[in-house]
């Protein structure tokens, strides 16, 4: 009997310290899943789980000019949207843990995060243009990264909350003059964009947009030139959503093509049409509705 009693001992305590051992993993699993919660009410800092990785962009107000009291509120409303922004694609690299390629992050999170934020660091400077000196290349500051230690991401200081619903009102205008030239890369590209949608992947489908060219009014030849650059990029723009189209079948999940193709390619095209309108506006009435044109969709 005395000697059965230690082993006896033994065995509770080996069952003990299992069990043990087992809480300690739970606690440190539930620790780990909340680590990375956004923490604080300000918005300053968009974070993600530690699992994932946090994306990281550049912090735009730093790198503002004097802003003039009567685009305040139009910028403000535009960083705000800068952190939003940065606060849905955290949110959106939780939700997409495991799926697609090697590249799904870059094609699906980041890319169209670096669209988003081009469009709003134009409205930035042509707000700040029509009473101030307009700000050049604050398009660097738009390209953001994926820290995968779980870093803060940077927020965009001083963004007023809630400011995200008014971001978008005049955007029609919003992009006035921030693309003169902007196209310039593309070379030119021939005027028109009809049957730019050609390209691609037969079993990927095709992207097919509006026709812009059509739906012009006379353009003045002080703005032919630029006009002609933006339709150029629209096409360039068709025709990279198509490879990127065949580049990327299998990958994600069924609102892959939608988020990482499509979604973006409105927000270009969106920006560029509103630079042809701006081109126009100056020297003639300014034609409207042309947003209406940005949208695409996918044919099989």
């Amino acid at each position: 009997m005395s000697r059965a009693l230690p082993k006896y001992d033994k065995r509770r305590v080996a069952f003990i310290g299992g069990a043990a051992a087992v809480a300690l993993s739970g606690t440190a699993i539930a620790g780990f899943a909340l680590a990375g919660e956004t923490s604080g009410s300000g918005g300053t800092n968009a974070r993600t789980l530690a699992g994932p990785g946090t994306i990281t962009c550049p912090d735009v107000t730093s790198r503002l000019p004097d802003v003039p009291a009567s685009a305040r509120a139009e910028v403000d409303s535009n960083l705000a949207q800068l952190n939003t922004q940065i606060q849905e694609a955290n949110k959106r690299l939780v939700d997409t843990v495991g799926q697609g390629g090697p590249n799904f992050v870059q094609n699906a999170i980041l890319g169209p995060l670096e669209d988003k934020r081009v469009a709003a660091l134009n409205r930035i400077e042509t707000a700040i243009g029509r009473a101030a000196a307009k700000p050049e290349g604050l398009e660097a500051f738009a390209a953001c990264q994926l820290d995968a230690d779980g870093g803060a991401g940077a927020g965009e200081a001083g963004a007023g909350a809630g400011a995200e619903a008014s971001a978008g009102a005049g955007a029609g205008a919003d992009e006035g003059g921030a693309g003169a030239g902007a196209g310039a890369d593309e070379g030119g590209a021939g005027a028109g964009e009809g049957g730019a949608g050609e390209a691609g992947n037969a079993g990927a489908g095709t992207i097919d947009c509006p026709d812009v060219a059509s739906r012009l009014p006379a353009v003045p030849a002080s703005a032919q030139a630029e006009v002609d650059r933006n339709l150029g990029q629209l096409d360039t723009q068709i025709q990279e959503a198509n490879k990127r189209l065949v580049d990327t079948v299998g990958q994600g999940g069924p609102n892959f093509v939608q988020n990482a193709i499509l979604g973006p390619l409105e927000d270009k095209r969106v920006a560029a049409i509103n630079r042809i309108a701006t081109a126009i506006g100056r020297t003639a009435e300014r034609p409207a509705g042309l947003d209406s044109l940005a949208a695409c969709t996918l044919t099989k």
